[in-house]
C-alpha cells in the first residue's frame, strides 16, 4: 500500500497532461500511486495516456464508459484508493518537486487531517500571472470565500466517509466537499509555500462566470440547505470576495 494516492481526472488536456504527470514522477517523495480517471467518451487521447502510464508502474488508468465530470471522477478515485492520504491534481496543473515531501511532513508532524498550500496562477504558456496565499480556514471562512486551490489539497482518507464526496456540479464541486468537511470541524491547515502552479485557460469551465454563479447558488441552496435569501446573500459575498482576489 502506498502512503499517498494522487487522483487526476482527465478530459481533453492532451497539451498539458504529460507535464502534469512528469511533475508528479519528479517528486522527491516517492511513496505514491497515481490514479488517472479518463473521462472522455471520445477515446482519441487514450493511446497517448496509456503510453504515459507505461512509464511507471505507480501510474494507473481508470477509463469511464461515459463522461461523468471532474467531481465524479475524483469520487471514483477516492473509492479506488487504498492510501492513508489522498491528493488531488488537475490534468493541466503542475507540482513543485518538493510538494508532497513538504506537505506530507507538515501533516504528519502536526497530526493534521486536511491541508492546502499557497500556489501560483499561470497562463496557458506556463507564465506566472499572480499567486494565492494559503491561510488556515474553518467553516465560516470557507462559507464566504473559496480560498482553497484544489491541486494543493491533501486529505487523510479516514475523514472521507461514504457521504463525503464531490458534488455533481460543473464547477464548485470541490467547494461542496470543503464545506462538508469544515462543517464537521475539520480545519484546512495552511502551508504557506507556493508548491503548485494552477493553470488558467480560456476554455476552462472555471473561467465561466455565469456557470460559477449558477453552481455557487446550488452549493448554498441545494447542498447546504440554506434559504433562498441567505443563499443569495452568501452568493453575493462569494462573488465580491472573488472579484477582490482578481483585481
Amino acid at each position: 500500500m502506498n502512503l499517498v494516492s494522487i487522483i487526476i481526472p482527465y478530459y481533453q488536456k492532451i497539451k498539458y497532461i504529460e507535464e502534469t504527470i512528469n511533475s508528479v514522477l519528479n517528486q522527491t517523495f516517492k511513496d505514491f500511486e497515481v490514479l488517472i480517471i479518463y473521462d472522455d467518451e471520445n477515446k482519441l487521447d487514450i493511446n497517448f495516456i496509456e503510453k504515459i502510464c507505461k512509464r511507471d508502474s505507480r501510474v494507473k488508468l481508470v477509463i469511464n464508459n461515459e463522461n461523468l465530470g471532474a467531481g465524479e471522477c475524483r469520487n471514483i478515485g477516492i473509492d479506488k484508493s487504498s492510501s492513508e492520504f489522498i491528493a488531488f491534481l488537475d490534468a493541466d496543473d503542475i507540482w513543485k518537486k518538493e510538494k508532497l515531501s513538504k506537505q506530507i511532513n507538515f501533516m504528519i508532524s502536526n497530526s493534521y487531517s486536511a491541508s492546502h498550500t499557497s500556489y501560483n496562477i499561470i497562463n496557458e504558456n506556463g507564465e506566472k500571472q499572480s499567486s494565492r496565499i494559503a491561510k488556515n480556514l474553518n467553516y465560516e471562512k470557507i462559507l464566504n470565500s473559496c480560498d482553497i486551490g484544489l491541486s494543493t489539497v491533501i486529505l487523510r482518507k479516514k475523514i472521507l466517509d461514504k457521504n463525503t464526496r464531490f458534488a455533481k456540479l460543473k464547477t464548485k464541486e470541490d467547494y461542496v466537499m470543503w464545506l462538508e468537511l469544515s462543517k464537521r470541524g475539520i480545519i484546512f491547515e495552511a502551508l504557506n509555500e507556493n508548491l503548485s502552479d494552477w493553470r488558467k485557460t480560456r476554455d476552462s469551465l472555471s473561467s465561466s462566470t455565469i456557470r460559477k454563479l449558477i453552481d455557487g447558488y446550488s452549493v448554498y441552496r441545494k447542498y447546504l440547505g440554506l434559504g433562498i435569501m441567505e443563499s443569495l446573500f452568501r452568493l453575493f459575498n462569494l462573488s465580491i470576495n472573488f472579484l477582490k482576489k482578481n483585481v
